[in-house]
């Protein structure tokens, strides 16, 4: 199998540059010249968020030696201070990122226990956006379940829930492993129905 996530990049209003899942460690070059087409570099990142800890999301991490914050999966770091942000709390918890409250951290565990989503409210596209890691592969994986089981899911059961969940509060889905696609009533209560 041979994998590389999608990375995004969101730019809050209040100026905070987040930029989730970060590639494999041979992309540092590459991620540099994307961040450029945007008028950033690997300095103006303030928050780093990779879905979960496989190496295919993580390994550009280096790269933002700058950023107050460092979160893979639900675990947050600044150099080596680990901070407790989600605590043993609930599992709803949302961790905010920007001051406006528009980008948030929600827990997401299916792929991995530890997996986490963005959620980017007030949009340019006019809507919610969840950046998912791989709790979706990629928009296929709706109709064939086998593309996310075959990924790996250390939960079935908990990864159909969040699915569905996200599709329920999200207008468009960035997958781990593909293009942002738009979330359809259809696609809500297929999910649903799953559950």
């Amino acid at each position: 199998m041979r994998a590389n996530c999608t990375c995004t990049l969101v730019r809050c209003r209040d100026g905070t540059n987040v930029i989730v899942d970060t590639m494999t460690a041979w992309d540092g070059e590459h991620l540099r010249a994307l961040l450029g087409e945007h008028g950033l570099g690997v300095g103006d990142i303030q928050v780093v968020v990779c879905s979960h800890g496989h190496s295919d999301h993580v390994g550009g991490n280096y790269l933002f030696q700058k950023a107050r914050m460092h979160l893979v999966g639900a675990c947050a770091s600044h150099r080596d201070l680990y901070m407790d942000h989600f605590g043993r709390g609930k599992q709803d918890e949302e961790l905010v990122l920007d001051s406006h409250a528009e980008v948030v951290v929600r827990r997401s565990p299916g792929h991995t226990l530890g997996c986490v989503s963005v959620i980017v409210s007030n949009s340019q596209l006019g809507g919610r956006v969840g950046i998912t890691g791989d709790l979706f592969e990629r928009a296929e994986d709706i109709d064939d379940e086998s593309i996310w089981k075959d990924a790996g899911s250390e939960s079935e059961t908990l990864q159909r829930k969040e699915r569905s969940k996200m599709a329920q509060v999200c207008d468009f889905i960035v997958p781990g492993h593909g293009p942002m696609f738009q979330v359809t009533q259809s696609m809500r209560s297929k999910l649903k129905e799953e559950i």
